[in-house]
């Protein structure tokens, strides 16, 4: 009961202080890997904040594209459907759907950004959870394989890289501009 009270009170606080409040952390990580978890409330329905998340294209980064522009974003929304970035003749696969859940969760699989090279295996998931005022999206990335120097160096990193995407679209479910 303290522990609902605690959380609906940071979760008060965090509405009055700011539209939205995002919680990141990185749960685990070692050489061989890690996870991370970033979540955050908004005021939509799960169904709303889960449409405007396959609108990729509108809210994700474009200084996290290979080609320049988040515009030459897709994700198909079927099992084995494709998160690309695509430019003319320029294609890049980031991640392949591997389960969906219509307005309740999308996982994908593969490395993103200079992780694709580097022969480790992820596996991300969104997940849209009905709450009293809205919704509350979490994502979570675990990543495991090898890198010379250890993962465990690149979570920070990877970290600020999605909390910082889950901040544009939350932004974009609250309509500000981005």
């Amino acid at each position: 009961m303290k522990q609902r009270l605690s959380r609906r009170l940071l979760a008060t606080i965090c509405g009055l202080l700011l539209s939205t409040c995002i919680k990141a952390e990185v749960l685990e990580s070692g050489a061989g890997g890690f996870v991370i978890e970033t979540s955050a409330e908004v005021s939509k329905s799960p169904a709303e904040a889960y449409v405007q998340f396959l609108r990729i294209h509108e809210w994700w980064d474009g200084d996290h594209s290979w080609f320049g522009s988040a515009d030459n974003f897709r994700l198909e929304p079927v099992v084995g459907g494709c998160f690309c970035e695509i430019s003319g003749d320029k294609q890049a696969q980031h991640m392949r759907v591997s389960y969906i859940d219509p307005t309740r969760e999308i996982r994908l699989l593969g490395g993103l950004g200079p992780l694709q090279m580097m022969g480790v295996h992820g596996a991300m998931s969104w997940k849209f959870e009905e709450t009293e005022s809205g919704a509350r999206i979490i994502h979570r990335y675990a990543v495991s394989g090898f890198a010379r120097d250890g993962l465990d160096k690149l979570a920070p990193v990877v970290d600020a890289v999605q909390s910082s995407q889950l901040k544009r679209l939350v932004a974009k479910l609250d309509g500000e501009a981005l």
